[in-house]
């Protein structure tokens, strides 16, 4: 099974393909969509449905795993990255792909087995699950990671 695990944003939105092959994981791509904040919302969140949909043309990811809204002090912050979060899911249910949701708190239990972990602990634990030689950055990618192994796990159990 081949996943495409999504952290979204505006600005930035972290994104992996990772597929499981027996009993270790295989990293396929992994990088992130970045938006001008001199570009309009709607300009933006073209660039992002446009990308997403390059990303899934050129890797076929058999899922989108997305991170779920948990909770956000601020208001506009909110509802921008709803509206990305919207036109990534859209273009995953265009190409026909299966969508699942995570909450942080799943993705970090998923992870490293403790709900309250922080981010340093994700991107180590990512590190180390991957065999790669460095943190993946920006933080939207190694969350991104996360979100694609923490599909792979749930269905594994």
């Amino acid at each position: 099974m081949r996943v495409l695990g999504i952290d979204p944003g505006t600005a930035i939105v972290g994104f992996s393909v990772i597929e499981k092959k027996k009993d270790s994981y295989c990293v396929i791509t992994y990088g992130q969509i970045t938006t001008s904040k001199e570009n309009t919302k709607e300009v933006r969140l073209k660039e992002i449905f446009d990308n997403i949909q390059f990303i899934i043309n050129k890797y076929s990811p058999d899922v989108l795993a997305i991170e779920k809204l948990f909770f956000f002090k601020n208001a506009t912050t909110v509802m921008a990255v709803s509206e990305a979060r919207g036109v990534i899911i859209l273009a995953g249910v265009l190409a026909g792909l299966k969508i699942s949701e995570y909450t942080p708190l799943e993705i970090k239990q998923a992870i490293t087995g403790y709900g309250r972990a922080s981010k340093k602990d994700i991107q180590e634990m990512v590190t180390k699950l991957l065999n790669l030689e460095c943190v993946p950055k920006p933080d939207d990618v190694a969350d991104a990671i996360a979100i694609s192994i923490t599909h792979i796990n749930t269905l594994s159990l």
